[in-house]
């Protein structure tokens, strides 16, 4: 776990180093706001932050004080349903697909068998990638062609699923800016037309952020958690980006479950996320 939270990190991590080459056993408050600055955690959490700490700072105070921002109660909304219905979510971009892959393949190498559920037919792109990754996966997958309803698509994935005895659904959605009123009300039909299927669809719906954009991200969520209810996030490209601070401010801000972060392009490139070893990856930059 922890190597794959070194790869994930490895950017912040030389961040944090330019502004504190030399690791050390405690280090000044004004040391460790810049070093937090420079990994991208919003600047009011910091000051929340510092405002409870000594003037010099050990490893356990900082892990003592940093750990805090996950302590709220987070609904992961596991469930023995079958099959579970999962709804992505997220603006273009942020990498919906290829999570959905890594996803799908996750579920497998758990002995469980899943279905794709290509519902954005905004983009004849999303389809064609989408369904390339389940002809990779050898796995079925429930498409139609550009400009069609996706809510068809969600009903033909989802009743194909309870035909076919298959344990997971997972199901694309378009990814236009999330400002857009159409699209809000096409995400509303959607789960409105999976709660046809199985009156508990969708089951979970995940909003991918790209951690590249950093906090700037946390509006995207807002929004989307606005207009639909978002019930987690999977954070994806942090190996792309000196931001991994920026994990800090989502939590804070959301207080929402992030199940899993992506550190890669391929399928076995998602790793669950667990913020005890999240902020260990981060310290160790910092503390001898």
């Amino acid at each position: 776990m922890f190597n794959f939270l070194k790869k994930a990190f490895g950017k912040t991590s030389e961040a944090i180093a330019k502004v504190s080459p030399t690791k050390k056993k405690s280090i000044t408050k004004d040391e460790f706001e810049e070093i937090l600055l420079e990994a991208d955690v919003n600047y009011e959490l910091i000051e929340r932050l510092l405002n409870s700490m000594p003037n010099s700072i050990n490893r356990v105070q900082a892990f003592n004080s940093l750990i805090t921002v996950f302590q709220y109660k987070a609904d992961f909304k596991n469930s023995d349903a079958k099959p579970f219905v999962e709804m992505i979510i997220g603006v273009n971009g942020a990498g919906k697909t290829t999570t959905i892959s890594k996803l799908a393949y996750r579920y497998q190498q758990s002995g469980k068998k899943v279905i794709l559920g290509a519902g954005d037919t905004f983009r004849a792109a999303a389809i064609e990638q989408l369904s390339r990754w389940a002809t990779k996966l050898e796995i079925p997958i429930v498409a139609t062609q550009q400009g069609h309803d996706p809510s068809a698509v969600v009903f033909d994935t989802i009743s194909s699923a309870k035909a076919k005895n298959i344990d997971n659904v997972i199901i694309d959605t378009a990814g236009r800016l999330h400002t857009q009123v159409n699209l809000s009300e096409e995400l509303k039909k959607m789960i409105r037309v999976a709660g046809k299927v199985d009156e508990n669809a969708p089951h979970r719906k995940l909003l991918i952020l790209d951690g590249t954009q950093g906090s700037s991200s946390i509006n995207q969520a807002k929004a989307f958690n606005e207009m639909i209810g978002i019930d987690g996030i999977i954070i994806t490209k942090l190996d792309g980006t000196a931001k991994g601070g920026s994990v800090l401010s989502i939590a804070d801000e959301l207080k929402m479950p992030i199940f899993y972060i992506g550190i890669g392009e391929k399928p076995k490139d998602l790793i669950e996320f667990k913020a005890n070893d999240y902020v260990n990856t981060i310290l160790d930059g910092i503390f001898v």
